[in-house]
């Protein structure tokens, strides 16, 4: 038996279906907060997360965290009888998560109108990369085309260069969020009223929403948003700069009185009343002079000694950070921000703790990915009732991969 959850969501019920990360992201994220997610896998291989990433031994190093808290089960649902299955599990549960390109799960007979009318409560959640409306609805699309329709590609990278990748799936983990507070802000509905309803997810869409006021900037302003590097047009001091011992340091002293006490850290109290810096627009247009200063300075110090300069003046400042970094960085320490647990092949592997923080109910990590299939006795025992002779009749009809 798996570990009781805790957390603000113990007693909520979800059922994830679908592969990658959009959806299983979010299944991990109320996992995090307590509920009880049962995920279903198909027979053989299972989630190509579970290969996917940097591995070891051929297990992926990621799937430990993006499976975490959660309760695999191995359902074949290109059969009728995986299928049937599946809509009883969804009676006992107070949402689904799915990833499916749209309309398979109406194909299957397991869309929003069949499982609601079995349990009226129920929310169904669908991730997509193009919505479940629309010309592209049908399409397939994956993180990276949703990053790019969204906006955020094009504004990402160097100026002098083509769009960049921000280096981790931005896409999918935005969907996966806006998924979540969906799902919750349903099922709260849904308890108040006793009506589910579905919860339309595209990851465009997801991106397209943390896209500030670029769209009236252009529609009103006549200005495209671009790359500007590391650099915010107009805001200054604001960027990275060097250490003496090769560390990058952000320091964000764009407002005035943060200036001037960037300027007393410096040494420079004169640069605080120089007319090209004097105030927040002048010191954006002499920005690359006034980054050239600051960069001048930083240079001269090692990369402790500056946070701690900067500090005691109380400019805003921080390190940029690898993983070899946040493993051992106080502020992640002390916030159980790094929590190591002990995988199947018995490695100790560190992952990132429970966002948010709940005073009352905290998360918890219960276990981390489980097995291929390892819980499908214990879930359709203690979730539908079955026994030895059914289970056994499941098995044999190859319905659990077995």
């Amino acid at each position: 038996m798996t570990a009781a959850p805790t957390g603000p969501l113990d007693g909520v019920r979800v059922l994830e279906l679908g592969n990658f990360i959009a959806g299983p992201f979010a299944g991990q994220l109320l996992g995090d907060f307590g509920a009880d997610v049962v995920k279903v896998e198909a027979p053989g291989d299972g989630d190509p997360m579970r290969r996917w990433g940097v591995t070891r031994d051929g297990a992926s190093l990621w799937w430990p965290t993006i499976a975490r808290n959660k309760r695999s089960i191995v359902l074949d649902l290109r059969q009728d009888q995986a299928r049937r299955v599946v809509a009883r599990l969804a009676e006992q549960c107070d949402a689904v998560v799915e990833n499916f390109r749209p309309g398979t799960l109406e194909r299957w007979g397991l869309g929003y109108a069949e499982l609601s009318a079995r349990n009226p409560k129920l929310v169904v959640t669908h991730i997509s990369g193009f919505g479940q409306t629309g010309p592209l609805a049908g399409q397939a699309g994956f993180g990276s085309v949703g990053e790019a329709m969204g906006g955020i590609r094009f504004t990402t990278g160097s100026p002098d260069r083509p769009p960049s990748r921000a280096g981790i799936s931005l896409g999918d983990a935005l969907a996966a969020a806006f998924g979540v507070m969906g799902t919750l802000s349903a099922v709260i509905r849904a308890q108040r009223t006793g009506r589910g309803q579905e919860v339309d997810v595209a990851i465009y869409e997801a991106v397209a929403a943390l896209m500030e006021s670029t769209m009236a900037d252009y529609a009103l302003g006549g200005v495209v948003r671009s790359r500007t590097g590391s650099v915010l047009p107009g805001v200054a001091p604001s960027n990275v700069y060097p250490a003496a011992d090769g560390a990058e340091v952000v320091i964000a002293a764009n407002a005035d009185t943060v200036f001037r006490r960037l300027c007393g850290a410096m040494g420079r109290p004169e640069l605080a009343t120089d007319p090209r810096f004097a105030e927040h627009n002048a010191r954006g247009e002499a920005m690359d002079v006034l980054d050239a200063e600051v960069a001048a300075w930083t240079k001269t110090l090692p990369c402790e000694a500056l946070l701690a300069t900067l500090d005691e003046h109380g400019v805003p400042a921080g390190r940029i950070f690898t993983a070899p970094d946040m493993l051992t960085d106080p502020q992640y320490l002390a916030r159980d921000m790094i929590r190591r647990v002990t995988t199947a092949q018995g490695w100790e592997l560190p992952m990132t703790g429970i966002v948010p923080r709940f005073t009352e109910t905290p998360g918890s990590i219960r276990h981390v990915g489980p097995e291929l299939g390892e819980h499908t006795d214990e879930v359709l025992t203690e979730l539908l009732g079955f026994g030895e002779s059914q289970l056994a009749d499941l098995h044999a009809s190859g319905v659990t991969g077995r």
